[in-house]
């Protein structure tokens, strides 16, 4: 079973190695995907949105089958939507994938490739207006969903959170719990600030807790 990450120039870090935390932990420690691939158009670095540099398991061109693809965001996506190369190649695996799954605001390139056409889907809260605007998704505030065999995350951290949830919704509760103790994710309730009362915080985060 093969599991694939896809990163881009300008990729938000902790979009990707957030999910492939938990992924990797699947793994080892509760029968999750044999081949877990970071996956890149070519196999050059590609240098993330807060510096990083990252090297590709895999080419587009050398990437195998995937069961199960994950797109994250970041600045680079609002180009990568354009990048007709990437955007066939998440289309063309999205049509066999057993579930094709996005972070933050992968949300759009998922949208590019046809995958979210119809769909309930969330994004960064900074960007769901302008998911709205795309007009033929349903948007949802809440830190993920699921319709169908597609998943979408809030931003960056909320990452996290879904593929938790998806490992729980493929190998089972005790699976999902076994990656959770392992990973030591159990975050805590603190909130910073007052960003869940000001206008522009998500609904989800305006719930009482």
């Amino acid at each position: 079973m093969n599991f694939g990450i896809l990163i881009f120039n300008q990729v938000e870090e902790l979009d990707f190695a957030g999910p492939w935390e938990m992924l990797t932990l699947w793994s080892k420690v509760a029968d999750g995907p044999e081949n877990c691939l970071i996956v890149g158009e070519t196999k050059s670095a590609v240098t993330c949105a807060k510096g990083l540099s990252v090297n590709p398991h895999v080419s587009f061109e050398e990437c195998p089958k995937l069961d199960y693809l994950l797109v994250p965001g970041g600045i680079g996506a609002r180009t990568q939507v354009n990048n007709r190369i990437l955007v066939d190649f998440v289309a063309n695996q999205g049509q066999h994938c057993q579930a094709v799954l996005s972070v933050c605001t992968g949300s759009f390139i998922l949208h590019a490739a046809g995958l979210l056409s119809g769909k309930k889907a969330t994004t960064h809260w900074g960007s769901l207006e302008r998911l709205r605007a795309l007009g033929n998704v349903q948007v949802v505030e809440e830190r993920y969903v699921r319709d169908g065999n597609v998943w979408t995350s809030a931003g960056i951290s909320a990452g996290m959170d879904l593929m938790l949830a998806f490992i729980a919704s493929v190998s089972g509760e005790t699976a999902a719990g076994q990656v959770q103790s392992q990973a030591e994710y159990y975050p805590a309730s603190t909130r910073y600030g007052d960003f869940e009362h000001q206008e522009q915080a998500p609904a989800y985060l305006k719930q009482p807790t």
